[in-house]
């Protein structure tokens, strides 16, 4: 039984009747959603792209990479492409996927999948209305810094950052 609760606009949640691997059932509540990509973004060998960016949520500005929501049967390359243009100002000729994840498996559908984007092209930034957002470039030794004294305390961030060997 799959009961909708709530459709925002970029999540549904849910409530879902399911039968477990034991047999029994239960009800969950779920939040569907599209999914994300991220993009880690190499100006050079040693040097990242990081975005200071005020969450509105937590009412504080985080150090996190860019990233962005799925749209409609977007593939999740494609959603890297267009997100690493609009969230810092490049372009990239070169993607590499390193994974993805499931940032909150206990309630979400969400998945994320993780772009190492190298080669940058200089844009135009054009960040969407609700984002504050300050590109700031640093070398991995700096990043893990960052990381070390709990400047990065973005779940997705330090998984993708964990994926190329940063942190």
């Amino acid at each position: 039984m799959v009961k909708e609760i709530y459709q925002g606009r970029i999540f549904k949640l849910m409530s879902v009747t399911k039968k477990l691997p034991t047999g029994r059932e239960t009800t969950v509540d779920v939040i569907e959603h599209n999914g994300a990509a991220l993009i880690i973004p190499f100006i050079s060998a040693d040097k990242v792209i990081m975005l200071r960016q005020y969450r509105a949520v937590i009412d504080k500005y985080i150090y996190e990479l860019p990233a962005g929501t799925l749209e409609e049967n977007e593939r999740p390359l494609n959603c890297a492409k267009r997100e690493i243009i609009e969230e810092t100002g490049y372009s990239a000729k070169k993607f590499t996927k390193l994974g993805a994840i499931y940032p909150v498996p206990g309630y979400s559908t969400e998945k994320i999948t993780i772009y190492k984007a190298e080669q940058l092209c200089k844009r135009k930034v054009s960040f969407d209305a609700d984002e504050i957002i300050e590109n700031e470039i640093f070398s991995k030794k700096d990043v893990k810094k960052l990381f070390i004294t709990g400047k990065i305390i973005d779940a997705k961030t330090i998984c993708a950052l964990a994926f190329c060997g940063i942190i």
